[in-house]
Formats: structure tokens, sequence, C-alpha cells
């Protein structure tokens, strides 16, 4: 038998699980925007994460350890790496940021996007 998920109905379920916060001084470059996260789904080994994030504008530092799919639902943000090529992300906009990847985020206009989060445990 299969199992199937629904993440709108998992996102009515675990809605009061939702987490709001600000980032770290030491990360932050510009604002102190406040981010939204709401974890859809997590597989039993907890190396697998589907859910929703967003934020207020705002620059950060990025160092990522997972492998992340994107899709932007709303704004217009900017990925850049830390040899200065950077990527211009918007509503409808599907991406790939690889583990490894670092650099900064810059939410030009408040962002929302779905996640897909692949990080093996060690």
């Amino acid at each position: 038998m299969i199992n199937v998920i629904s993440i709108n109905n998992t996102l009515e379920a675990h809605a009061a699980s939702v987490e709001t916060y600000y980032l770290a001084a030491e990360k932050l470059l510009e604002g102190n925007p406040k981010q939204t996260l709401h974890i859809q789904y997590t597989d039993p080994a907890g190396e697998f994460f589907v859910g929703l994030w967003s934020s207020e504008i705002g620059k950060w530092k990025v160092q990522y350890t997972e492998e992340e799919f994107c899709c932007m639902l709303v704004g217009i943000s900017v990925i850049t790496d830390e040899n200065g090529h950077s990527l211009t992300v918007q509503t409808g906009d599907e991406f790939v940021i690889p583990a490894g990847f670092v650099g900064t985020w810059e939410v030009i206009e408040p962002s929302t996007k779905r996640f897909v989060i692949y990080e093996r445990k060690r």
C-alpha cells in the first residue's frame, strides 16, 4: 500500500508548529527581516523536509549544508555566490541551491517559497 500525504492537509494539521524568528546578528548584512517557517513534512529519518518559508526585506549571509529545491510563490529575491555571481528569482521561478553554496540572500520584495530539502545525517 502506498501512503500519500497531501501538503495542503498537512499544512492545516501543522499550522500550530509555525516558527517565526529573526536571523542571528552575525548573519545580517541589511535590515532585520522577520522570517516564518512552516515545516509541512519530515521523513522518519529526519533527512527530507518540505515546507514554506517567508521573509521580509533584508540581506544576510548563507551557507548551505543541505540540497534545496525551491519554488518562489511570491516576491523577488537575489541570491549571490561568494564570487559575486547573482541570480534574481521571482514568483513562479524554480531553482536548486546545492549543498556547499556560500553567499548571500537578499529579499527585494517580501518573499515566500515552497522548499524541498534533503540533508543526509552523518
